[in-house]
Parts: C-alpha cells; structure tokens; sequence
C-alpha cells in the first residue's frame, strides 16, 4: 500500500522536500560555543617582603607589583648603577675590560663584602665587574667608580643624572656601593627599570651574573645570589643585605624564550625573599604569553586633519610592538590610537600622540604614536578643500 502511494508522488518533490529537511537541519543548528578564556588569576599575595615588582623584559611591561614605588635603602642593588656606568665606559672608548686599574688606598680599605684587591696587585676591568657582581664587593665598586670618572663624588653624580635620565624617579645615590647613609634610596620598580636598561644595552652583564662563584688571586668566593642555586633558569642579577634594607633580590630569568625580571625588597630571610621570587617567575611564566602586535613602521591608523597635506596622515609605532597578554585573553586586546594635532608640519617619526592597548578596559600598555610621512602645513585654499572632501 505505501509503495503504491510512493509512486504517485513525483520524484522531484521527493527530491525537494528531503533538500528542504537537510537545510532546515543545517539552518537552525545551534553553532558551536565559543570557549570561554581562563580567568586572569590575581598576582601572588606575598606578605613577607614589603614591595615587589615582576617586569616582562621584551614588552617592558609590569605583570605584578606591591607598593612599586615604596622608597627603601638599596644596599648592594646600588651596585646596579656602578655596572652600568661601567659598561657604558666601556662602550663610549673610554675604558676596556682588560684595562688595568690601580688600586688606591681608599678602594682596598672600603670595609663591607669585598673581593680583595689591594694596592700593586694587578687587576682590570673585567675582573673588577666580576667582583663587583658575583662577590658584591665594596672595594670593586670604588675602583670602578674611580676609573670612570677619577673618583667617588664625581660618579655620584653620574649615578643621580643617569638615574633621572632611565626615569628612575624614586631613586638618589650618595654612595657608590650601598653601604648605609642618609638619603640613599631606591624603589622596586626602579631596580627593575635600571635592570631592563642594563639586559637591553649591556646583556653581556648576565655572563658575570650567572656565575655560582667567582675566583680573584687565588681566593674564590661563592655568589650572594641565592636563587642561582635553586633556579636553573636564573641568569641573575643581584642582591642587597644591610639591616636598614633586609633582604633584596633583584633575580633575572629566561623562562620559555621569555626574560622575565623579579625584584623584591625588604624580606625577613634570604628564605623567604627567594621564596617571594620564585612565586613571582612561576606566575609570570604560567600565566602570561608574548604576543608581537606591531612591527616598526607598521601602520596603525591615520591622522586625519584639514590644516594638513596631504589630508590623512600614517600613524603607528617607532619601534616594534611586543605585549604581554593573559594566556588565552589575546583576543580581548584593544587598540586604541589617542592623537593630536600639532601647529605647522608634521615631520616624519615626530609624536603626535599614543598607542594604548587595552583588556578589559584596563590599560596594559602604552607607545608613542608617530608619523609615518611628513605632511606639511595646508595653506587656505588647500585647507578649504580639504573640508569639501570630508563633507562629500
């Protein structure tokens, strides 16, 4: 009976109504959900040390930070500044690394850690670095500081105008090696921004920062650096002890392809400042991914304005963009281009305002937004027709 119904009906509209089934099915599925993105775990707590920072070195970005800017007696992270200006001594001609340096009486009695050299013993630049970095030697730093710029007052004083230079805000140096003095002081995020400028201009610091023990006339010492031990992915940096400034740890590491810089200050123990730094490697590394946004020169909008020829300007970075992202938040990044308008011509690579990047609606990152082309000051009648082209 139903094979007899069957046949009446004819085989096109069989066709059509089993075409129509299929469409419908297709056209009121459900479409797969999208997955929804981790939630961005809060920064480590860390109630033993009183302020810390945690810097992704590519982006410079701050990832986690306690009382950043909290001023507190640096001890041996002055040091930091003595390598620099060192180095930089070294790369502007003025010094090499196997300079001999004559020892003076005021640099072999510097009392505090030292590495031992004294008047009519050879030593040289690289040497000094050495003991400077990995013994945390007091007497190195004087040396240095004096083959730099002929003595201690002198490097003081390219200590506080290098400082204000890297932006280093919340620091001042009266002394080049740390020990206790009045109005000595530094912060945790600027030990974390002079590192970053150190890592980016003289990376041949970590070959010396590294290092477990450090050997200078026969005597070897082991470093101060007690993360070097525990953490093998730990290339550095350096430590400060004095009873005013506790237990700092300023400890670089390369985590996954990544630079990361953790800087604690004031701890309780040398036990629970690397405790502190290890929670602060362990959550930048887990939870966050670099992501290259920008290359340099790449547009990233224009600018848009009548009193200029031609009427719409390039924009975008001066350098090449890397942002530090959530693991799995890449796709709720924001770009948002904030500009201005300059009087006059605007030449190529001027700023003419800022990048900002944004999750969530909090900003995570910031670059200065420059011109692409240059574009000159319209005149009157190139000015009036650039707003007949904007109301067309």
């Amino acid at each position: 009976m139903m094979s007899g119904v069957r046949s009446l009906i004819p085989r096109w509209i069989t066709r059509a109504l089993f075409s129509f089934v299929l469409l419908s099915g297709t056209a009121f599925a459900q479409p797969a959900p999208t997955p929804l993105a981790p939630p961005i775990p809060p920064p480590p707590t860390l109630s033993s040390v009183q302020s810390y920072v945690l810097m992704d070195v590519t982006s410079g970005q701050i990832l986690a930070a306690k009382h950043p800017n909290a001023r507190f007696a640096p001890a041996s992270l002055a040091k930091l500044m003595t390598a620099y200006l060192t180095y930089q001594a070294v790369a502007g001609g003025t010094l090499t690394l196997n300079q001999q340096v004559p020892v003076t009486t005021t640099a072999w009695r510097t009392g505090g850690s030292r590495m031992f050299i004294q008047p009519g013993v050879p030593v040289d630049i690289e040497q000094l670095l050495g003991g400077l970095m990995v013994d945390s030697g007091n007497d190195a730093a004087v040396a240095l500081a004096q083959a730099v710029a002929g003595s201690r007052s002198a490097f003081i004083g390219l200590m506080n105008s290098t400082a204000q230079r890297l932006g280093l805000t919340n620091t001042h140096y009266t002394n080049v090696d740390g020990l206790p003095a009045p109005d000595l002081y530094t912060s945790a995020l600027d030990v974390a921004r002079l590192s970053d400028a150190l890592l980016n201009r003289f990376p041949q610091i970590l070959k010396i920062s590294d290092q477990r023990s450090f050997t200078y006339n026969k005597i070897t010492q082991p470093t101060w650096n007690p993360v070097l031990s525990r953490d093998p992915t730990v290339d550095g940096l350096k430590t400060g002890l004095t009873d005013e400034a506790g237990y700092c740890i300023d400890a670089t590491a390369l985590r996954q392809g990544r630079q990361l810089i953790a800087v604690v200050m004031h701890g309780p123990s040398w036990s629970a400042s690397t405790a502190a730094i290890e929670a602060l490697l362990d959550y930048g590394s887990r939870f966050f991914s670099e992501h290259a946004v920008y290359q340099q020169g790449q547009t990233a909008g224009t600018l848009t304005s009548t009193a200029l020829v031609p009427l719409h300007t390039p924009v975008g970075p001066a350098e090449a963009v890397t942002i530090a992202v959530p693991k799995g938040h890449y796709r709720d990044l924001r770009v948002h281009l904030v500009l201005h308008t300059p009087t006059g011509t605007i030449r190529r690579g001027q700023i003419i305002g800022t990048i900002q990047f944004t999750i969530h609606g909090q900003l995570i990152k910031s670059v200065p937004a420059v011109a692409l082309k240059t574009a000159r000051h319209a005149n009157l009648v190139e000015e009036y027709w650039n707003r007949l082209r904007l109301a067309v």
